[in-house]
């Protein structure tokens, strides 16, 4: 502590009672909600008695603080107790509020703490107990003479108003802008034995009018007296009662700061015999109010010299100066004309929160704002200033399997990621979800479900995916491998069908297939049919991979995943970049370059690329127009289209131009019978360019066979007949209901299998057995005795969980990996953009379109 006057061992030892301690109410609020919860029973459950204690409603928490000699000693003790109470708050997705009040309350939903003291409370006072819902901060000075107490109370009354002010942190009430700086000292005033005591001139007369009150019945107990200032009904001290509980500890310290100082005047006064100057009940009143009314914003009365109005900061810093010899006395000047001047810079906290609402006129931003205040947040709190600041509450969590948080300890890979997360907290998380949000209107980064009129803003998880190098480098050789394997399977399903002929796959399984087209055959040349292959991949909780699904002919998530890395980039640059991360931006210059690979020998040296679409009508409209401006080729849709002579060609404003390559994106029924340029189908004229060999659709048709859910079962033979290889990859164990042994043991076991009709996409129809009610079981097994062939079962994986930030909390989700495999004519090469998608709670799949999110997925190398 550092002293600007010197201090005597002398005087020292005479101040050394004027200890401090500061009683501070704590509302609990609902993270998601926000609204004021009766749920603090919970939180002391978990804490201490001896630091924490119940109030009149179960939505409060008080702390009290241990006997503090200094102003460094009572911050610690503030905050250690915060801390202690957040983070049992934060594990429960509550939070807590030093503030006057909280804007949304349900009266109805807020009961009194059971006590039998409490309840003959609400049954005496009625509305003015129901209406408690306040917190206030209590200051006490150690003053062990009662008689000096009761002087030092009389004199300190001039400067109350100034104290309020500087607390001021409750404008709204009920969910309305009480227009008032402090509506909680209002709402205080209404107990019968609130405010100013009157003239008081000993501890026996004090004593006597405390008597006269309980014998009126008025209260039942010393406790209930609520002076403004009084010697203490439980300990020796003096106690300040007027102000609001402050989000900012340094705003307690201060107050502490200034409190104790004037209780040294007030003594030195008093045992001087210096008369006291007591200013007249309704002028204290009128004080009372404008400094309840304005804050540090408006004016305040010049007592005890005038009655005159002075702005807030020139009363507060004539205070300071009077109180200077005092300040200096107790070592405490500097510190406290220090956080007086902060005080003033920063304004009242009912100033700070009328910014947050102001900003976008939401409620739910005051309440984040002071539960960020009160856990330090941004500012930090205690003398070490930022750093030290109060933990986030975003608490690794126990998860069986869990990527980050392993057996309940952050996963080392991860340490960083959790540490910028924590420092921002739950309130901080939410403005960045707000900045995501902004970010991806401004760049329309959205996607559409059938059936709904309007797109979404594309489901975007702030808590990035590692993973691991050793990981990836494995998955980068098995995803090859089996996109080469699928590759040769589909080219042969169409031509010789040798996988028939040597008995490697029973031709039931591609002739019931209803993803066998005829257009399959169109393609009359050798090469590659999957220019691009999306692989579904998920992680068991033992941290093994396998491949949960293949899509060969039209796949997504592309320009998300490379989206969603520009997002984490923007909205949370803090976030420490791992050794190895692979970039995402040579992505569409990888696709570029297999695509015009694609090219037939007509194309020439400079092939042509358009990237067709079913335009804003298609869920992934977004994605169709990103990668074509990302690779510099135009996006099209059917009308923009014609052949003549067997040749495709692009028609824009009024001309024409050769198309060489078409990269598909939109199923292959829609474009077979989508009008042209010309208005007639296109589809017929499409089918003699590819006969003529002069354009290449990427992906070909036809190749949806390669993404049936039965021939997912024969991929591993599928890599060994073509390839020469064993699979590097694992795939989840599936049985064909089209093969009777395998059907029995499936119907044996629906509760326990999760079953896909074959053709399936995006989740639909899929049932997780052990998941799933009887009457859905029931309707299950109908679908499956009525067409066998067109279901397939797979043993259920124990999938892997990662963090997301649900609004108030770090909390498991189940996710897949989809991984984007290019392959051009000479080569084929995993993209460095891969999509990590996330399941919503309690489910296992992963679709946005099944109320799925998505994150940004960091790949290593």
């Amino acid at each position: 502590m550092t002293e600007s006057l010197p201090v005597t061992a002398q005087e020292a030892a005479q101040e050394a009672d004027l200890t401090l301690g500061v009683e501070e109410e704590l509302h609990v609020v609902d993270l998601v909600t926000r609204e004021l919860v009766p749920r603090a029973p919970e939180i002391l459950a978990r804490l201490d008695t001896a630091g924490y204690s119940a109030e009149l409603h179960r939505s409060v928490v008080e702390t009290n603080t241990p006997v503090a000699g200094s102003l460094d000693d009572l911050r610690d003790g503030i905050v250690g107790l915060r801390r202690r109470a957040i983070r049992e708050a934060e594990n429960r997705g509550l939070g807590l509020v030093a503030a006057g009040t909280v804007p949304l309350v349900d009266l109805e939903s807020l009961p009194v703490t059971p006590t039998s003291r409490y309840r003959r409370m609400l049954d005496d006072y009625q509305l003015l107990a129901r209406e408690q819902l306040i917190c206030g901060a209590q200051v006490h000075v150690g003053v062990p003479d009662r008689d000096e107490a009761v002087a030092v109370a009389q004199r300190v009354a001039p400067a109350l108003p100034v104290l309020l002010a500087l607390s001021a942190s409750s404008p709204y009430w009920m969910g309305e802008d009480s227009g008032y700086a402090s509506v909680r000292s209002l709402v205080w005033m209404r107990w019968p034995t609130a405010g100013d005591p009157g003239v008081l001139r000993s501890a026996a007369e004090h004593d006597e009018l405390v008597a006269d009150l309980i014998a009126s019945g008025t209260i039942t107990d010393p406790k209930m007296v609520y002076f403004d200032v009084r010697p203490s009904a439980h300990v020796p001290t003096v106690e300040l009662r007027v102000t609001d509980s402050s989000p900012d500890v340094d705003t307690v310290v201060l107050l502490a700061g200034l409190f104790r100082a004037l209780v040294l005047r007030a003594r030195q006064e008093h045992r001087a015999g210096v008369p006291v100057h007591h200013v007249r009940p309704p002028l204290h009143r009128a004080a009372m109010w404008r400094a309840a009314r304005s804050g540090l914003e408006g004016d305040l009365l010049d007592l005890p010299r005038s009655p005159a109005p002075v702005p807030a900061a020139v009363a507060v810093e004539r205070l300071v100066a009077e109180l200077r010899p005092q300040l200096a006395e107790l070592g405490d000047w500097e510190q406290v004309f220090a956080l007086s001047m902060r005080a003033l810079s920063r304004g009242s906290s009912a100033a700070r929160q009328r910014r947050a609402m102001a900003r976008r006129g939401r409620i739910s931003e005051v309440v984040d704002l002071v539960v960020e205040d009160t856990r330090g947040g941004s500012t930090g709190i205690g003398r070490a200033g930022p750093g030290d600041t109060v933990p986030a509450g975003l608490f690794p969590y126990a998860e069986s399997g869990d990527e980050a948080f392993a057996g309940g300890d952050v996963v080392p890979a991860y340490a960083g990621i959790v540490h910028v997360l924590s420092g921002l907290g739950s309130a901080g998380l939410r403005r960045r979800e707000d900045a995501r949000n902004d970010e991806q209107r401004s760049r329309g980064i959205t996607f559409s479900v059938a059936g709904e009129a309007a797109t979404r803003l594309f489901p975007f998880d702030l808590v990035p995916r590692i993973v691991p190098a050793e990981d990836w480098r494995r998955l980068t050789a098995g995803l090859v491998q089996r996109v080469r394997a699928l590759d040769r399977f589909v080219s042969d399903v169409y031509g010789e069908r040798a996988v028939v002929r040597d008995g490697v796959v029973p031709d039931w399984v591609i002739d019931r297939s209803p993803e066998l087209r005829p257009s399959g055959a169109l393609v009359g040349h050798d090469g590659v049919r999957a220019q691009v292959a999306g692989v579904d991949l998920v992680r068991d909780v033992g941290g093994n991979w396998c491949v949960l699904e293949d899509n060969i002919r039209v796949p997504s998530g592309i320009g998300y995943a490379m989206q969603n890395r520009r997002l984490t980039t923007s909205v949370l640059p803090e976030l420490p970049v791992p050794e190895g991360l692979l970039s995402v931006e040579p992505t569409p210059a990888l696709l570029l370059r297999v695509l015009r690979e694609a090219a037939r020998p007509a194309a020439g040296d400079d092939p042509r690329v358009v990237v067709l679409s079913e335009g804003p009508d298609d869920a992934a409209w977004f994605e169709h127009r990103m990668l074509a401006e990302e690779m510099g080729v135009p996006v099209v849709r059917s009308t923009e289209l014609f052949v003549e002579d067997t040749r495709v060609y692009r028609m824009r404003d009024g001309k024409r131009y050769p198309v060489d390559v078409i990269y598909l994106r939109m199923g292959e029924d829609g474009l077979v019978h989508s009008p042209g340029a010309d208005g007639m189908p296109l589809g017929p004229s499409l089918v003699a360019a590819l006969h003529a060999d002069t354009v290449t659709l990427a992906n070909a048709l036809g190749n949806g066979i390669g993404d049936d859910k039965a021939v997912y079962a024969y991929v591993p033979r599928l890599i060994e007949y073509y390839l020469g290889e064993k699979p590097l990859l694992a795939d989840v164990p599936t049985y064909l209901c089209g093969i009777p042994a395998q059907r029995d043991e499936v119907l044996g076991r629906l509760d326990e299998l999760v079953c896909k009709p074959v053709d399936g996409y995006g989740g639909d129809r899929i049932v997780i057995g052990p998941h799933a009610a009887p009457e859905e079981i029931a309707a299950l097994r109908r679908q499956i005795l009525a067409a066998p062939h067109r279901w397939v079962a797979q043993e259920v994986v124990r999938l892997s969980t990662h963090p997301v930030f649900d609004g108030h909390q770090l909390t498991a989700r189940h996710v897949d990996l989809r991984a984007f495999v290019f392959t051009g004519a000479s080569s084929a090469v995993v993209a460095p953009a891969a999509l990590t998608r996330v399941a919503p709670a309690g489910s296992m799949i992963v679709n946005s379109s099944r109320g799925g999110g998505s994150k940004d997925t960091w790949l290593l190398s």
